[in-house]
């Protein structure tokens, strides 16, 4: 995760991440779909304790990080961030957010929550995820930018199926928004073997919109990670 501090040169104690964090502060936090073709289903933003998590990397995934990332359902995770008395934001977008089009929400951490986490579903993907773990707000006021890299939550074999699919362990895709999807793809695969939180592997896709094993275009569904830019204005 590359991050920016505009106006001022950042200093050697934040880049090691050992700066003092904020007790409590607004926050600005602008997110910014980076991708070609895929769209970001609901985010759900909080700042958290240090022992609160949507996701851990190289963990298995939690019962509310699998609906979210298999079928863009939020409010499991926005349950237990609320059981945490982390402070969130739900549905910024208020909706899809479109390739190449951003979203704002304001937040205001408590003190003792002082780090942030985001997430928010890949759409069309199984269970693919754009995700934020902990970072840690900085005490110093100004604007910071960095990138997201998409996650795979580990839970569903990525057949690249458009069927409707989204409840918990139903295989298959939500829906494909936009243009370029087809139909009647025999599937990827049907198994994985990395079955904790990871780096996405990204969308094959193919050129038969009518067949093939993919329901996914492969000029249009796949990517490069970072899929997200994050800005974070500390007030």
């Amino acid at each position: 995760m590359n991050i920016s501090k505009s106006s001022t040169m950042l200093s050697a104690a934040f880049l090691l991440g050992i700066i003092p964090t904020l007790q409590a502060a607004e926050l600005e936090v602008t997110v910014t779909n980076l991708t070609q073709g895929i769209y970001f289903t609901p985010i759900i933003i909080s700042a958290h304790t240090t022992d609160t998590h949507i996701f851990e990397s190289g963990e298995m995934a939690s019962t509310e990080l699998q609906a979210l990332a298999e079928g863009g359902d939020i409010s499991g995770v926005a349950g237990m961030l609320s059981g945490s008395s982390a402070d969130m934001v739900e549905n910024p977008a208020a909706g899809l957010l479109a390739p190449g089009m951003s979203t704002i929400a304001m937040l205001s951490n408590s003190a003792g929550n002082d780090y942030l986490s985001l997430a928010a579903m890949l759409l069309p993907t199984n269970d693919g995820f754009v995700g934020l773990d902990s970072w840690e707000i900085p005490i110093e006021a100004g604007t910071y930018t960095f990138t997201l890299n998409a996650y795979d939550a580990g839970t569903e074999a990525n057949d690249e199926i458009v069927n409707g699919g989204g409840a918990l362990g139903a295989p298959g895709i939500p829906a494909a928004p936009g243009v370029g999807s087809g139909t009647g793809g025999t599937g990827v695969t049907t198994t994985e073997a990395n079955s904790v939180v990871h780096i996405h592997r990204g969308n094959l896709g193919d050129d038969d919109m009518n067949g093939g094993k993919s329901d996914l275009n492969n000029t249009v569904h796949r990517w490069l990670n970072p899929v997200a830019q994050v800005t974070v204005t500390v007030k």
